[in-house]
């Protein structure tokens, strides 16, 4: 393999894993020994440190690992610290929804009210710390049971859950119908 192609595949390889990778795993990607494999990540190290790079190769035992430099660290806590926007899409909102209004509640409720799995959305919210996981139902399995959080109601602009605006059993058949409706296509596809 052209050693520019070589030093590219292991660049990718070293950053995606995030993780120490066995240098004989890397000669074999690149069909080199482990001599010459040393050689180019030696290479690479060096041309990281020359040209003032944010990320640097460490060799653990047998393995190296791509990183970023110690003294990148207070740009990387900047960028940490600054809050995380998220988008709720259509799927986690209403999922959303039936843990706000029938919580505490469990994700085969959930399911039974979408009419679809919710094992996305629900841990999507989890990450989100919209929703969180506030006891198990006293039933065979004991299942989780979800309610939404303090992040939840200030990410709402509500003090309470009983600020929420109350669904009429209009505007719950109509939700209802327009569930069936999407399970119908899905199942139609």
């Amino acid at each position: 393999m052209e050693r520019k192609k070589a030093e590219a595949v292991m660049e990718a390889v070293l950053f995606t894993m995030g993780d120490s990778v066995e240098i004989a795993r890397l000669a074999e990607t690149i069909e080199e020994d482990v001599k010459k494999t040393k050689e180019i990540l030696e290479d690479m190290k060096q041309r990281y440190e020359k040209e003032n790079r944010g990320i640097t190769l460490i060799e653990l035992e047998e393995s190296v690992q791509l990183c970023t430099k110690p003294q990148m660290y207070e740009y990387l806590v900047k960028v940490a610290k600054t809050p995380k926007k998220f988008v709720l899409t259509d799927t986690l909102l209403e999922t959303l929804s039936i843990i706000a209004y029938k919580q505490p509640v469990t994700r085969l409720e959930i399911e039974k009210i979408r009419g679809v799995s919710c094992d996305h959305a629900v841990n999507r919210l989890l990450e989100f710390n919209l929703i969180t996981e506030v006891g198990r139902l006293d039933a065979p399995g004991r299942p989780l049971l979800f309610g939404t959080t303090e992040e939840f109601l200030r990410s709402f602009g509500v003090k309470s859950l009983d600020d929420l605006p109350e669904l009429n059993a209009v505007q719950m058949e109509e939700f209802k119908q327009q569930a069936e409706a999407e399970v119908q296509l899905a199942l139609d596809i």
